[in-house]
């Protein structure tokens, strides 16, 4: 199959898992535009990282945590979400045409959403639902696989100018500050308003940071493109985004390699979807979009392969979204 019939066939894909788009379809130019970046990114990988060693394999990267909740003397290790090699081979292929255009419309609906009255002062809620795996290992050496709860309330001071409010299982918890208005990793609604609303510049941004850390010559076991996917998909989950950012964040995903779509999906709360999806080192990171409105309802992973962490189809993190909004007080709901 050429790459003309391979993208026609994508195409079809696409159509049969999702109904007549309300918007138009993104102009061809759009998509050229992508492929040249992705073409020019390739080729800077390739010339810019060391070759491996044929028989090197990466390590998973894990969240190392010492508690006793699990069990007195346990070390539990938290599935990170993206783990995988350092860096994307050459020969991942680019988004496929079923993946830009869920994106697309997924950037269409979150860029005509009306924007929310924000001031400074007020606070950004989230509420999720949803569980994280996590494997403890007890004193007499065996390891269980358990099951940590994620569901959370949150409050973020959209300027950053206060503590941030974590309510789990009724418990309140203020976060340790964030100096300024945020960052990548822990961003409030004034940083994510500030980001390029360009796809490729906002790409580049996030590719940078990641480089950093995960890049060639770091320890990562996760790679650039691997943790752009994830550092998009926590922009997009965690908070309120504004929406020319939240429809630059869903362009610049489809500029990442190696993603494709899920036909049929369940989010932590129960709902079926569709999925953006990006496998990487035997897990499918997924986010789960509404068909019908291409809303995004939550994220989930799932195991490729038979490992510590479950069998192939194990959904091993969860986390469905319930309700976001601008609020005037921490504790306070939309």
């Amino acid at each position: 199959m050429n790459p003309a019939q391979r993208e026609q066939a994508e195409r079809l894909q696409a159509s049969r898992v999702l109904p007549p788009p309300v918007h138009p379809e993104p102009a061809p130019d759009r998509f050229e535009a992508r492929r040249r970046h992705l073409l020019n990114e390739i080729d800077r990988q390739t010339r810019a990282r060391p070759t491996a060693h044929p028989a090197s394999r990466p390590r998973r990267r894990l969240a190392l945590v010492l508690g006793t909740t699990v069990a007195v003397g346990a070390t539990v290790a938290v599935l990170g979400l993206g783990s995988g090699p350092t860096g994307a081979p050459p020969h991942v292929p680019s988004a496929s045409a079923a993946s830009v255009q869920l994106l697309e419309r997924a950037a269409l609906a979150a860029g005509t959403t009306v924007p929310a009255k924000v001031r400074a002062g007020q606070y950004a809620y989230v509420k999720t639902v949803g569980h994280t795996s996590v494997l403890s290992e007890n004193e007499d050496g065996r390891t269980e696989l358990l099951r940590r709860n994620e569901g959370m309330e949150q409050w973020t001071s959209v300027d950053g100018s206060e503590r941030t409010l974590q309510r789990r299982n009724g418990k309140d918890t203020l976060l340790p500050h964030t100096p300024g208005r945020g960052n990548l990793n822990a961003p409030t609604y004034d940083f994510l308003a500030a980001l390029p609303t360009d796809p490729e510049a906002l790409l580049k941004r996030i590719r940078d940071d990641a480089e950093k850390n995960h890049g060639a010559g770091s320890d990562s076991t996760t790679g650039p493109d691997q943790e752009a996917f994830v550092t998009i998909g926590d922009l997009l989950r965690n908070g309120v985004t504004p929406p020319a950012t939240a429809a630059a964040l869903y362009r610049a995903a489809a500029l990442v390699p190696g993603v494709d779509v899920v036909p049929d999906a369940v989010d932590a709360a129960g709902r079926h979807g569709v999925a953006v999806a990006r496998v990487h080192d035997g897990e499918r990171t997924e986010w789960i979009f509404d068909k019908n409105t291409a809303r995004l309802l939550g994220e989930r992973t799932v195991l490729l392969r038979d490992g510590a962490w479950g069998k192939a189809g194990t959904t091993v993190t969860s986390v469905a979204l319930v309700s976001r909004g601008i609020v005037d007080e921490a504790g306070q709901y939309p």
